[in-house]
């Protein structure tokens, strides 16, 4: 079932509101953030959320949540490796740390982080943590990005909510949702 990306994104504000079936992307909106854009293209849907203050065109730090709808059979990896390949050509120097791979909820996923020293774009370093989920209907990524080297606490704190990013179906007993969401 598909369904418009603003309600699965805001969806960890546990409101009953909502009643969905099947496969859906927990990924709340941080404090402090608002929608910088949104848009729905296929079946590709992204969101993209900066510091209030900010835009996504003027921004510092972002979180973009990406889902692709009836993507199956790409592995958090696959994903992993056009995404170093992407930066490798864009930014010279961009460096790929290793994977931590994991099993969420029953569905696999890739955590990593990658660096670009100069961005050519806008002439600052920028720094991507990415967190991809290989679904069952679809596939997820969400990436916390800096153009600025972080401090160990903005690390501490965006890793943490990184890892609050999850992929729950109302549909499968082992895999279920929150309570507050059916």
């Amino acid at each position: 079932m598909l369904r418009p990306l603003a309600l699965s994104v805001l969806l960890l504000a546990f409101t009953s509101a909502f009643a969905f079936e099947g496969e859906d992307l927990l990924a709340a909106l941080p404090d402090g953030y608002k929608v910088g854009f949104q848009q729905k293209k296929g079946s590709a849907q992204i969101t993209e959320m900066v510091p209030l203050g900010e835009t996504v065109h003027g921004w510092t730090e972002m979180v973009t949540v990406q889902v692709f709808n009836g993507m199956k059979g790409v592995t958090p990896d696959q994903f992993r490796t056009r995404m170093v390949e992407f930066w490798s050509k864009s930014c010279a120097n961009a460096v790929a740390g290793p994977p931590t791979r994991a099993i969420e909820n029953g569905y696999p996923i890739a955590f990593w982080m990658m660096t670009c020293p100069l961005n050519k774009q806008t002439g600052k370093p920028e720094t991507t943590w990415f967190k991809a989920i290989q679904g069952h209907d679809s596939f997820y990524v969400a990436q916390k990005a800096f153009k600025f080297d972080p401090s160990h606490d903005q690390i501490v704190q965006w890793t943490l909510y990184l890892k609050k990013v999850a992929v729950c179906d109302t549909l499968v007993k082992e895999r279920a949702c929150p309570a507050g969401l059916r």
